[in-house]
């Protein structure tokens, strides 16, 4: 082994680590290979960047474009009624007709295109026909990532293993050359999950069993478990304050869906409205957690604040941490509750271009730069500096604080008597500081300061509580101790049995920038007036304190609002609503251009007109001419993740090729197979590959997989073709619901567990190990040349 092969193989090992743990986004991994491959002198700089102007990735982004025409061309409202009609109330026919249209479109567009065009046809066609959604979702992503082998540009696997033989002076692939594999595949996959796979599948996630057959998303989530009404008495305390100032939203963490004053009701109220004395408020939540804010009604004022606040500080220290630009805490509201654990630091206010915020800050949005006033103990202090979300750490001496921040304003302690129903409780269970504006700066027990508590510690009778907040905030406290709940849920089924409200189930796009970011972030109150009532994840429904929940791919949100508002749902890019709202009929007059412009893409092809590539170009072109789509849709559509992954990943092959280490590992294959002749080799090539697509990204897969398997057809004297279209078949990721965004898309609708995908996927990969290995030798002879 020489120094480069050593060097490269360090760096694959390093790229797999990353792709592996999540560390860094896939995109930037292959980015920083790019760089280190150049830097190390693996590649020439020419090379590094070559993979911008690689045929493969122009097809890609070209396809995406052209699948987002036939999107929005409306297309998806033909084909739907058509499945209904083809299936009719048949579980096997829906099937079959569901995968080989996914597998059919999936020739010509790219694959996620596909999943999210026909995952609410799908979704509707099943419940209309009283089919489980859970039956033909699934089945519905597997046929079409087996369509995707059926041409050239059908997935970027075949594009660039038919670029790696161009590279190497050999021929590529034509456009249906994979057809020859590609069909029997999708025949007989399609024939595996409608008559066996179908039983391994399903009915419904066990929670969801009033899925199938029922439109009736409020029982499927079990709303009802967790809505409740609430009565203000006359006179009340909270009469006159907002909701957003009663605490009702923000620190219990209810939705409130309706407000009913006199006769009249108010669907949705938003923030700002001011609540009045008798008004019934209809909410959603635990009301478990807002049982236990009432009991800070049975805290008492005392008077020591300055003293011990004066006590604290001489135990404490104070600093201002300045908020980096990549910090993960930019965009997130700052709650003070999840502040304090990661960093055991007490937030007291928030400097932003030269303004002092101090109240409100659990609402506050952070921003780059912002510096934040924080109080603990030097040990906590010492310990930021480890972590990267703070570009500058200042303590602050008692002078600074006085003068620039006025820290001794709103500082009050409360006993904690012992008859309170908080005696025992932990501070997990009341999230004290994060209620309201309170902010929990120490605590005093038995003469001791502590200022360092975890959430399981407990209260003790007789402790006192150094509060930073205001003292009106506990009248609305006791405001919540007058509330009267009401146990008759009449009127919420009235709204929904009335249309005043409607629920539609979405989903998060691939593409989505939300991903990881918490449901507040979405901002659909402020953008549709609309909410999220509920979030299938993993098996089991959150139905409330949803605001701070990071969304997951595969996450199933339901939201609830006006019809009307519901509606322009449908023109989110990133959401996909698996049951849309149309208020006017779907124009589907471009749907004939659009499908016109793929098949002159194909005959120019076919015909050696054009490269792909080019005529990818020029129909996507004439797509935003003939206003299929906008140019701004268009680049929308590009999924860039995808095309920085490609292009940072294809010098590592160029660099496994130039260095011998492609040579050095497909050297060790032979010396374990190569006995047994060519057909066991590509066996071996097809099993490693299909392994690899557990864990790694298929685009990055192919690529280390393509030159290892070039260099093992050289050394058996046959035809490079025949080790391609193994790599390319067996990077069809099916096991998996993390492998492909096909697979994680239709994970929350369906309400699948990883256990589903093993036990259909599974299968199903080694019926295509099978046929691969059959056909193999009839199109591709194995003999030498």
């Amino acid at each position: 082994m020489t120094a480069d092969i050593a060097l490269v193989l360090l760096l694959l090992l390093a790229a797999l680590v990353l792709f592996v743990t999540g560390w860094l986004r896939m995109d930037v991994v292959a980015l920083l290979v790019l760089c280190v491959l150049a830097l190390l002198g693996l590649v020439s700089p020419a090379e590094a960047v070559s993979g911008f102007s690689n045929p493969a990735v122009i097809t890609v982004w070209a396809m995406f474009i052209m699948s987002e025409g036939l999107t929005r061309a409306g297309i998806a409202d033909g084909i739907g009624r058509r499945v209904i009609r083809l299936s009719g109330n048949s579980e096997i026919q829906m099937i079959i007709v569901i995968m080989l249209v996914a597998g059919v479109l999936s020739a010509f567009m790219s694959n996620i295109g596909v999943v999210a065009l026909l995952l609410p046809v799908t979704v509707d066609a099943a419940r209309r026909c009283g089919i489980a959604p859970a039956k033909v979702l699934m089945p519905m992503a597997f046929g079409a990532m087996l369509g995707g082998l059926i041409t050239l540009i059908g997935t970027p696997p075949n594009l660039l293993v038919s670029i790696a033989l161009e590279k190497t002076g050999q021929n590529g692939f034509h456009l249906f050359d994979f057809a020859l594999i590609g069909l029997p595949v999708l025949l007989a996959g399609t024939l595996f999950v409608a008559f066996i796979g179908r039983h391994l599948l399903p009915d419904t996630d066990p929670d969801r069993a009033s899925l199938a057959g029922s439109k009736n998303l409020s029982d499927q989530y079990s709303l009802q478990e967790r809505i409740f009404a609430l009565r203000l008495p006359t006179p009340s305390l909270l009469a006159g304050h907002t909701l957003e100032e009663s605490g009702l939203i923000n620190t219990v963490g209810l939705m409130v869906i309706a407000l009913t004053r006199v006769n009249e009701t108010f669907t949705l109220p938003s923030g700002q409205t001011v609540l009045k004395a008798g008004d019934i408020l209809l909410a959603q939540g635990k009301f478990s957690r807002f049982e236990r804010l009432r009991s800070w009604n049975s805290l008492t004022i005392e008077r020591e604040a300055p003293l011990l606040h004066k006590k604290l500080l001489a135990a404490s220290t104070i600093a201002e941490l300045e908020l980096a630009a990549d910090s993960g805490l930019v965009g997130e509201a700052l709650q003070h509750y999840r502040f304090r654990e990661l960093y055991q630091l007490n937030v007291l206010a928030v400097k932003r271009a030269g303004q002092i915020l101090r109240t409100r800050l659990a609402d506050t949005l952070l921003a780059a730069g912002d510096k934040i006033l924080v109080q603990g103990s030097q040990s906590a202090l010492d310990g930021i500096n480890k972590h990267t979300a703070f570009s500058a750490v200042r303590v602050l001496s008692s002078d600074e604080v006085k003068q620039h921040y006025n820290s001794d304003e709103r500082l009050f302690v409360l006993g904690l008597p012992a008859d309170s129903p908080l005696v025992g409780s932990t501070f997990a269970d009341n999230r004290l500081g994060d209620a309201f504006d309170f902010r929990l700066l120490g605590l005093f027990r038995q003469g001791e300061i502590i200022q360092q508590f975890h959430s399981d510690d407990k209260l003790e009778a007789g402790d006192l509580l150094l509060i930073q907040g205001g003292e009106e905030d506990l009248d609305i406290l006791r405001g919540f101790k007058e509330l009267e709940r009401l146990d008759d849920m009449s009127p919420y089924l009235d709204l929904l049995a009335k249309g005043k409200l409607e629920l539609v189930e979405a989903t998060l796009h691939p593409r989505s920038k939300y991903l990881g970011k918490s449901v507040n972030a979405l901002q659909l109150d402020k953008r549709y007036k609309v909410e999220v009532s509920a979030i299938w994840r993993e098996g089991r429904a959150y139905r409330s304190a949803l605001g701070s929940m990071l969304l997951q791919a595969g996450d199933a949100l339901l939201i609830v609002g006006p019809r009307s508002r519901l509606a322009r749902l449908t023109d989110s890019e990133h959401l996909i609503v698996m049951n849309p709202i149309q208020l006017k009929p779907v124009d589907a007059a471009k749907a004939p251009l659009a499908a016109g412009l793929i098949l002159l893409m194909i005959a120019l092809t076919v015909t050696g007109v054009l490269p792909v590539y080019l005529a990818a170009i020029f129909a996507a072109t004439l797509m935003v001419a003939s206003r299929c789509l906008t140019m701004e849709q268009a680049y929308a559509a590009i999924d860039w993740r995808s095309i920085f992954l490609i292009a940072g990943m294809l010098p590592l092959g160029l660099a496994m090729q130039h260095s011998g280490a492609a040579a050095w590992l497909a050297n060790g294959v032979l010396a374990g197979l190569g006995q047994f002749g060519p057909l066991a080799v590509m066996a071996g090539l097809y099993l490693v590959t299909t392994l690899g697509t557990l864990v790694i990204p298929t685009v990055a897969l192919v690529l280390i997989m393509a030159p290892i398997g070039i260099m093992l057809s050289s050394s058996l004297g046959i035809n490079a073709q025949s080790a391609m279209m193994v790599v390319a078949v067996a990077a069809t990721s099916l096991a998996s619901p993390v492998s492909h965004a096909a697979n994680t898309l239709v994970m929350g609708p369906g309400g699948y567990r990883f256990i589903d995908y093993l036990k259909v996927g599974g299968p199903l990969s080694l019926l295509l190990f099978i046929i691969t290995m059959m056909l193999l030798p009839l199109f591709w002879p194995l003999t030498p040349a």
